[in-house]
């Protein structure tokens, strides 16, 4: 069932409609874990490790929208920070999480373009949080009527 939400989302134009693809589904969760592992990588540094964690986050918000019918509209502004809020509405995620990711979010934008670095803590917590919702978007999928067995 669509989220009131989501569907006024759409109708302001920060979400557009789209079929759903198994397939895109599939790439988008290798996608996440793949990213999952790179985070995982102690050579790799604190600010490419917590990249790849947010990467993580964001493409599993990609995936609850994909499950209910929508994308973000990448024409607007603020498209991460749209997913991220709507993963209330597409996968269950608690509003309290939901404010803790989008606290993720706005770490990775001084990262990417303020350049400032990553403390240890805020890089467990987007490992932490990456690895739930990556197990959340798997249950998710798995209890779809498209990806049924």
């Amino acid at each position: 069932m669509t989220s009131t939400n989501l569907l006024n989302l759409a109708k302001i134009g920060l979400l557009d409609p789209v079929p759903l693809s198994a397939e895109l589904v599939k790439r988008m969760l290798a996608s996440a874990t793949q990213r999952l592992r790179d985070a995982e990588l102690a050579q790799n540094s604190d600010e490419t490790r917590f990249d790849c964690a947010y990467t993580t986050i964001r493409v599993v918000a990609d995936i609850g929208l994909h499950l209910s019918g929508f994308r973000t509209s990448t024409s607007k502004p603020g498209h991460h920070q749209t997913a991220v809020q709507c993963l209330e509405h597409t996968l269950g995620i608690p509003n309290t999480t939901v404010r803790v990711l989008d606290g993720l979010r706005k770490q990775r934008n001084l990262t990417d373009y303020d350049g400032e670095l990553v403390t240890q803590a805020a890089f467990q917590e987007c490992l932490h949080q990456a690895k739930a919702l990556l197990l959340t978007a798997e249950g998710a999928v798995g209890a779809h009527p498209a990806f049924s067995r």
